[in-house]
């Protein structure tokens, strides 16, 4: 008897060890992701945070927009990170639901001996013409007359753009689209184009690591990076015709206006919008997750970051002059996420309880 009863208690004994290794192995410890160069600086900054106060990691590849996308539907990843919106029927055709995540600006930056950042002001046209391969010195007669205090030397415009697939390629060529007629209908608006002039350098930092190096030239890198790499931007003509920096002030002007709840997919582009302080390349950040989670606890872990993020991230994005989504916004997002966003047993794997 003594010894049925031994065996019997170290039977329940191994089912407990069992469920407990079991619950073990459905705790998350690492959740992976990929996309944008545009936000990996907020990124970085709030995945250290959340690893520390939750013991959860994030594993961010910062491979640009157009091979996010290509990681996230393939299911090697477990969001993507884009910063060209995917159409509501695109999302659809795969079963992907976007999110908007950050705002920020796109700036130009120059490497003109002796000219300091936001000291050069170019217009739309001028810096289209640049791009296009038509202005090819610095004091090129266009240049000039907005800049008649500035000392331009008769130097060749190098011009640095992306040479990887990119929403910030898709955010800056929209802009130009918009603003140049001869552009949009030569070179058009992508995540990757047909560049009429120039070398390529691979992610943000690709780009601004060329500007830095060679004199002469302009590139197009996220407000970040400018900052981060002490870089000399310049400021623009916006649509209202007054020329702005880059500042998060200008970023929040141009974003005041997006009609988010009538956004169907949350399909926003805030490049060229109204507003004498709004900065003209502005842009929102997206992430892409499966609405149907083959692995649920591992989409709650994901949407768990993203919660935090949304909610204890704010000043962190500010300081890298990043502009946080407002907080109807949010409400909006994480309504959707309960909605759409189920595992294999089509349950909801979000709920209102769940905001950190």
């Amino acid at each position: 008897m003594q010894l049925l009863q031994r065996s019997l208690i170290a039977g329940v004994s191994l089912m407990m060890a069992g469920s407990i290794n079991l619950a073990n192995a459905e705790q998350v410890s690492r959740i992976n992701g990929a996309g944008a160069t545009f936000p990996y600086p907020v990124y970085a900054k709030w995945a250290e945070k959340y690893a520390n106060e939750k013991g959860v990691k994030l594993n961010y590849q910062s491979i640009g927009s157009g091979g996010g996308i290509k990681q996230i539907k393939a299911k090697t990843v477990d969001f993507g990170a884009s910063d060209a919106p995917l159409k509501a029927k695109d999302l659809d055709e795969v079963g992907l639901m976007q999110f908007p995540m950050v705002m920020g600006g796109v700036v130009p930056v120059v490497n003109v001996p002796g000219i300091k950042a936001g000291e050069m002001k170019i217009s739309p046209e001028v810096l289209a013409e640049i791009y296009l391969g038509k202005i090819k010195k610095w004091d090129d007669a266009k240049i000039k007359h907005d800049n008649p205090q500035l000392k331009l030397p008769s130097s060749t415009i190098t011009v640095v753009h992306r040479s990887d697939g990119s929403g910030t390629t898709w955010v800056y060529t929209n802009y130009l689209t918009k603003v140049s007629k001869e552009w949009a209908e030569k070179v058009g608006n992508d995540k990757a184009v047909a560049w009429p002039t120039g070398v390529g350098g691979k992610g943000n930092e690709g780009v601004a690591s060329y500007v830095k190096r060679i004199k002469g030239s302009i590139g197009y890198v996220e407000y970040a990076y400018a900052l981060q790499n002490k870089m000399s931007y310049a400021q623009l003509r916006n649509h209202d015709g007054h020329y702005v920096a880059p500042t998060s002030e200008n970023f929040q002007a141009a974003a005041a206006g997006a009609d988010w709840e009538h956004a169907p997919g949350f399909y926003m582009v805030l490049t060229d919008q109204p507003g004498a302080n709004s900065w003209p390349i502005t842009g929102a950040t997206f992430i892409l997750v499966y609405k149907n989670q083959d692995k649920p606890e591992v989409g709650k872990e994901v949407l768990k970051f993203f919660d935090w993020s949304y909610h204890h991230g704010g000043e962190m994005a500010e300081k890298l002059d990043y502009v946080p989504m407002p907080e109807k916004v949010v409400k909006l997002v994480e309504e959707t996420w309960a909605k759409e966003i189920k595992g294999a047993d089509g349950k909801a794997i979000w709920s209102a309880s769940m905001v950190q």
